[in-house]
């Protein structure tokens, strides 16, 4: 049987959006609890383009909070090194809010789940009712890989980039942790009021 608990969930955000999540928790852009300050360190281009990208479910990835099966992803690269006319963020800025599965689910919270990068006429979607099934649709090995680039396997960057998509606010209290570079961005978590057992630095999910 699939261990929902151990399946988990990774939202990237700015270090400084951490405040609101402490009030509000992990919430969606047209929230009632929505931070207006909120910043940004994604692709400005990807993101437009997820805005209009129309899922199976009638809405679109743009209604969605998204979530990575895994860290260190073709995404984050792109956000630490500055491509595709994306400003570079440090590491010690980047934030890993950690969830799981089964979190999700003792809420009832909808959902969907894709085998590869949501934005990809290749992928495919599926829903709540299919989620212990999961060890068995996604490609793991894949999704856990530290490289994606494989002359052999074009399709590899695609399934790498597997995607969890939240319906609704996810409540603090289904935060597990938090994941961050280095000491200085632990010290800044703990002087927001994050308890020192619920951090962790992993400088290895970075770039």
């Amino acid at each position: 049987m699939t261990e929902l608990n151990k399946i988990y969930l990774f939202r990237m955000t700015h270090i400084e959006n951490i405040p609101h999540i402490l009030k509000y928790g992990i919430t969606h852009k047209n929230s009632n609890n929505c931070n207006k300050n909120y910043i940004p360190i994604g692709d400005n281009s990807i993101i437009s383009t997820r805005n209009h990208y129309q899922l199976n479910s009638g809405k679109t990835i743009g209604d969605y909070i998204p979530f990575y099966f895994a860290t260190r992803t073709p995404m984050l690269y792109v956000i630490q090194k500055g491509f595709n006319g994306v400003k570079p963020t440090k590491p010690e800025d980047i934030i890993y809010c950690v969830t799981s599965v089964k979190q999700i689910l003792d809420i009832n919270l909808n959902f969907i789940f894709t085998d590869g990068h949501a934005n990809n006429h290749f992928t495919s979607e599926y829903s709540k009712n299919q989620i212990n099934n999961i060890n068995n649709i996604l490609d793991y090995e894949t999704i856990n890989c530290r490289d994606w680039r494989d002359e052999n396997d074009l399709d590899k960057k695609r399934r790498k980039e597997a995607e969890f998509l939240l319906e609704a606010d996810l409540p603090l209290n289904n935060i597990l942790g938090y994941i961050c570079f280095n000491k200085a961005a632990q010290d800044k978590l703990i002087s927001f009021g994050i308890k020192l057992n619920k951090i962790v630095i992993k400088p290895q999910h970075y770039f």
